[in-house]
């Protein structure tokens, strides 16, 4: 696959329907790898006349795993390289939980490349807009077995985690689950990346304020019944910004199932199509 460079960070990355003339930019959330953003998903934003391109955040996947400290414009920037390398020069740009945080501070920092933002299960970065439950919050705060010394514990938590914090209206199968937690982990692991994530979106700060001077298309999509990042935190994102459109769902957690997938798509659609009647 094709690689970016951001300074001494090199970013994986994967394109579909090259032939399209407007293109969404995908961004994963902490810990995810682009794999998040299944073929199948990007397939859909395809037909839909868009060229789709995920890619691995940095200390994720087969992007690089520096081990010096960085912060959330950094990440940004990772966007921003892969666009240039994919030669892109503006984006309909849509992020998930952390990518949503990305795609945030993406918009503020390279408006010119921006043509709309879809914010999915995200938040501001203000204190009083992230709200989890006990359970899920453990999810983020408690580490898993050691997958070298039991790799079966290992899995059985990762598909704990994932029902914890999942939709409630549209599960994965445990066959599923378990798949996609194997596959994951032979692809890349890197537990030590997840916390230098978090170190760069606390870094981040409140960005409420500057939140308000965006003035493109926006769509903020969040799931009712997201027990990681409370539905405050979408409510609070699209209060923040001007005209944007909030869209609550409801049976939808803190992940990307493929029952969710059209309603994720026609988000991003939604956004991207304003862009175009305004442009």
């Amino acid at each position: 696959m094709p690689r970016a460079r951001n300074g001494n960070v090199e970013i994986e990355y994967q394109s579909f329907g090259d032939g399209h003339p407007e293109t969404v930019l995908l961004v994963n959330g902490l810990g995810s790898q682009m794999t998040r953003w299944p073929e199948a998903f990007c397939e859909k934003l395809v037909a839909k006349g868009y060229r789709a391109i995920r890619f691995d955040n940095r200390d994720t996947g087969l992007s690089t795993w520096p081990t010096e400290r960085y912060v959330l414009a950094d990440m940004a920037n990772d966007g921003v390289a892969v666009l240039d390398a994919a030669g892109v020069r503006k984006a309909h740009i849509a992020g998930v939980s952390m990518g949503g945080m990305i795609v945030q501070r993406l918009a503020l920092d390279h408006r010119d490349r921006v043509l709309s933002m879809t914010s999915i299960m995200s938040t501001t970065g203000a204190a009083d807009a992230f709200k989890s439950t006990p359970e899920a919050a453990a999810v983020l705060n408690l580490p898993p077995p050691d997958p070298k010394a039991d790799f079966e514990a290992f899995v059985l938590n990762r598909m704990a985690n994932a029902r914890t914090i999942g939709s409630p209206a549209h599960p994965w199968t445990d066959e599923e689950n378990r798949t996609r937690v194997i596959a994951e982990y032979h692809r890349a692991f890197n537990p030590v990346g997840v916390g230098r994530q978090r170190k760069a979106v606390e870094a981040d700060g409140d960005r409420t304020e500057a939140l308000k001077s965006l003035r493109i298309p926006v769509v903020v999509l969040h799931g009712a019944d997201d027990p990681l990042l409370m539905k405050v935190g979408g409510e609070a994102t699209a209060a923040a910004i001007p005209g944007a459109e909030l869209r609550i769902i409801p049976g939808m957690g803190h992940d990307l199932p493929p029952g969710l997938h059209d309603i994720f798509v026609d988000a991003i659609v939604a956004a991207a199509s304003r862009a175009k009647a305004t442009a």
